[in-house]
């Protein structure tokens, strides 16, 4: 039998600026797309994200400034032990978020949806827009950065880390939200973890 030959071995080469800026874009529209029709359904996520829609339901408050205000924390966090690079990708990446979810109310005519439709199919978006975030060496702050910590200092798939912290967002949703609703949003934000847990992880990807 005649052994198939080897695939060439390509060196890993890192994305260019104009690279990295598309896909921190690309990222952000992604993520803010899934944050805004989960709004539109009464849905919610995990994450610093989650908690702002959260609060922002709670105190009428807006969500682009409470995002920006709970994100704070590990921002520091990011600036300690992932380096300024990191955290300034990060930083822009929040902005450009908070920018885009601030832009779709008035851009989209989307007033309801379905619970079930926009946990899943919002979380959905915002996991792969996490995920193009990641791939560019960077995060949405929150709980990214400390999902990113403990894969690259535990070895921990960082999909399962964020899952775990999301938990207590979702309870947190429990006593403000139906039944229904919670779990709707405890399988849309599972959703979002698996699709960053099996995507990214260590020796998948070499762009960075």
């Amino acid at each position: 039998m005649i052994e198939p030959a080897p695939l060439p071995v390509v060196p890993a080469r890192s994305h260019s600026l104009a690279e990295q800026v598309a896909g921190l874009a690309t990222g952000a529209v992604l993520a803010s797309l899934g944050l805004f029709v989960l709004d539109a359904g009464g849905a919610t996520t995990g994450g610093t994200a989650g908690l702002a829609l959260l609060l922002a339901r709670v105190s009428g408050w807006s969500f682009t400034g409470l995002l920006l205000v709970v994100s704070l924390p590990f921002i520091a966090l990011a600036i300690s032990r992932k380096g300024w690079a990191f955290t300034l990708r990060s930083a822009a990446a929040l902005s450009l978020v908070a920018g885009f979810s601030a832009l779709h109310p008035h851009a989209v005519g989307l007033e309801a949806a379905d619970t079930v439709y926009a946990a899943l199919v919002g979380n959905l978006l915002a996991g792969v827009g996490i995920l193009v975030v990641f791939r560019h060496g960077s995060s949405l702050g929150g709980f990214n950065v400390v999902a990113l910590l403990c894969q690259e200092r535990l070895g921990w798939p960082a999909g399962y880390v964020q899952m775990v912290l999301d938990v207590g967002v979702v309870l947190a949703f429990a006593a403000v939200g139906d039944l229904a609703v919670v779990l709707a949003t405890g399988a849309g934000a599972v959703l979002l973890n698996l699709v960053i847990a099996m995507n990214h992880r260590p020796g998948r990807y070499t762009g960075i």
